[in-house]
């Protein structure tokens, strides 16, 4: 008998709390659950459940509901522009919830991530990155002189960058464009890289939409891939994004669209 007055009281301590009012605004009511519902939602969005925080959700709240009150008075929410703008905003809502849900119940997992970290790195292997310079002129003439002029060792390759190149990124570092996989550059520039030994020149100019250029390869070596740690959150972002993309595709074409 004890335990169950026990319980009896402390279901009677604990319903009235649930279904406690925190503020009531022209007799309707604003209840404990709906401001722990609120602060749970800024929780998840960042914010720190303080007393602070609750005190600021409540005067939103009450902010709130006495303007909605003071609208739909004065009959906005039946205005046709007014009950589109709803209808779009429930959409909206309704769609992100829809994508949260399938998300939630087909979670990205590790080895789904582990399976297309070694697709990517797979694809990766074997690649090369180099170590370029580069002197960029206006004319293949001036080109073609700079080419004779270094191989006659009348100036550096570096000096007449400095001098001479209209990039001026590179063009003050002595043409140095540092480390990049040949996929960085336009075209003929990445073909020409790409047949250079390490060390040597283009023996002819190479012309791009920017110019002609004078191309030097100072070294060659495989592409380091990142371990898994260093991409897994891109990776992970890029499995949910092909998800949803798909499972959208697959709402399309389930729809009865006519």
């Amino acid at each position: 008998m004890k335990r169950l007055a026990v319980l009896a009281a402390a279901c009677a301590i604990a319903i009235p709390a649930y279904a406690q009012t925190v503020a009531t605004v022209n007799g309707k009511a604003i209840t404990q659950d709906k401001l722990d519902q609120f602060v749970a939602l800024l929780v998840q969005q960042g914010a720190q459940d303080t007393p602070e925080l609750r005190t600021q959700v409540k005067q939103e709240m009450v902010n709130r509901l006495v303007a909605v009150q003071a609208a739909e008075k004065a009959g906005i929410d039946k205005q046709a522009d007014v009950k589109q703008e709803i209808e779009l905003a429930r959409q909206g809502i309704l769609v992100r919830a829809l994508m949260a849900d399938q998300l939630k119940k087909n979670p990205v997992t590790d080895a789904k991530i582990q399976a297309e970290y070694d697709k990517i790195k797979g694809l990766q292997a074997g690649k090369q990155e180099y170590k370029v310079r580069h002197i960029l002129v206006k004319e293949q003439k001036a080109a073609e002189d700079l080419i004779a002029s270094i191989k006659a060792k009348k100036v550096t390759f570096e000096d007449a960058a400095k001098k001479d190149s209209i990039d001026p990124g590179s063009g003050k570092n002595g043409g140095d464009l540092g480390w990049a996989p040949s996929s960085n550059y336009v075209p003929e520039f990445a073909q020409a890289v790409e047949k250079l030994k390490k060390g040597e020149m283009s023996a002819a100019p190479v012309q791009s939409q920017f110019g002609w250029h004078i191309i030097q390869v100072d070294d060659a070596r495989d592409v380091k891939f990142p371990e898994l740690a260093e991409v897994k959150p891109q990776i992970e972002e890029m499995l949910r994004q092909q998800q949803l993309a798909e499972f959208q595709d697959k709402l399309m074409k389930d729809a009865d669209i006519k």
